[in-house]
């Protein structure tokens, strides 16, 4: 559900800030083309401000554009993206003094597919979907449907911890406590925890024969900033460039760990995959392997080292078997 008067005070706030110099760029989220989406707004027009939204299909994680513009910048972010935010301070790619953070207390975005397949109908044959507490109300050829937030919202806003930013300069909102309903944004992984290996093993290597290598899921990754990524390389080539199963699944891996300690579970490698790959498995059992050994989880203090980059002399007891 829209609420309208956040929404103004993001335009009017977003708008004083480049009319009064004190950012060369604002990013937040305008409508999309498409039905019941939203897309990026990158400008510096302050007359462009009047274009920004805050509905329930705010979905990007605009952080990622970050590393790539210059000058000071106005983000417009929610819990997940100012993990982001911080993640990316701690790593050195962003100056915290060079980002005003506009929070939008976020309490989940709608899964459009999800949505779909309750009702069994193309998004351009709904008529509306709104959020009311702990429902979703879709309506459809004039009748309304009630779903309840377990059904219809995206898994890793199910499972959110912090759905209001800790890190921001202005703050849009009243702050919201967490869903309670982790379970059901953890119950595709912990149905493939029950599976045996060989089992695993063989649902893995299915879901990664369709994958077309597009590399959609690294594109949109915050915590994937490399310049140059390894796929890329070809003394040694690591990978071959069609995509094979076993290719993919290196390259899975190999992202994974390369974003433990930096993956906030925003969600976004799973959104943006063409062919609907359930990633945020891999993503979210990575990150909660690195909150059960090192007691990290990323983006929350903004002084704090990042995990992979320091060391402590003693060694923890529960890592000595």
């Amino acid at each position: 559900m829209i609420n309208s008067a956040r929404q103004q005070r993001l335009i009017d706030e977003a708008k004083a800030l480049l009319k009064q110099g004190k950012v060369r760029w604002i990013i937040g989220f305008e409508a999309g083309s498409l039905k019941f989406t939203t897309t990026p707004l990158i400008t510096a027009d302050a007359g462009d401000t009047s274009r920004l939204v805050i509905n329930s299909f705010i979905v990007n994680n605009l952080s990622n554009f970050l590393p790539e513009l210059e000058g000071r910048i106005g983000i417009v972010a929610k819990g997940c993206d100012s993990r982001s935010i911080v993640s990316l301070i701690q790593d050195s790619k962003v100056r915290r003094e060079d980002v005003v953070i506009l929070a939008v207390p976020c309490s989940g975005l709608i899964d459009l597919a999800k949505v779909e397949q309750l009702i069994g109908k193309d998004r351009d044959e709904i008529d509306a979907i709104s959020r009311k507490d702990d429902k979703v109300i879709v309506t459809l050829a004039g009748a309304k449907r009630e779903f309840s937030i377990s059904e219809a919202l995206y898994d890793n806003c199910l499972a959110c911890e912090l759905p209001t930013p800790q890190e921001y300069d202005i703050l849009l909102g009243e702050p919201i406590l967490p869903s309670n309903e982790p379970a059901a944004g953890q119950k595709k992984l912990d149905e493939l925890k029950k599976m045996s290996p060989e089992a695993r093993w063989q649902f893995w290597k299915k879901e990664l024969e369709r994958c077309i290598r597009c590399y959609a899921c690294r594109n949109a990754c915050p915590a994937c900033y490399c310049q140059r990524c390894f796929v890329e390389e070809t003394e040694p080539q690591w990978l071959l460039p069609i995509p094979h199963w076993q290719d993919n699944l290196m390259f899975q891996i190999t992202m994974d760990i390369h974003v433990a300690g930096r993956c906030t579970d925003c969600g976004e490698c799973q959104r943006a995959c063409p062919v609907n790959i359930p990633l945020r498995s891999l993503t979210k059992e990575m990150y909660d392997i690195v909150a059960d050994l090192f007691h990290f989880k990323a983006g929350m203090d903004k002084e704090a080292l990042p995990l992979m980059t320091h060391y402590e002399q003693e060694e923890a007891e529960d890592l000595i078997g």
